[in-house]
């Protein structure tokens, strides 16, 4: 598996994460999970930030990387 295979299946990942916590943040009544809920969605959300912008520098470092 390469390292661009890698770093695609841990973005897909932490996408989903963050999709979960939003989902059980709208499904949740009770004001302090769906605060927690939230802030774990955003952490998710930082996250991918990260890992997209490594994504993209592996991409120009090493260019057999890039997903296509």
């Amino acid at each position: 598996m390469t390292v661009g295979t890698q770093m695609q299946q841990a973005i897909a990942g932490i996408q989903s994460a963050s999709a979960t916590m939003k989902t059980f943040a709208l499904e949740t009544e009770d004001k302090a999970a769906k605060k927690d809920f939230q802030q774990l969605a955003q952490t998710f959300d930082d996250a991918l930030e990260v890992l997209k912008g490594r994504q993209e520098y592996i991409e120009q470092q090493e260019p057999q990387y890039k997903n296509q």
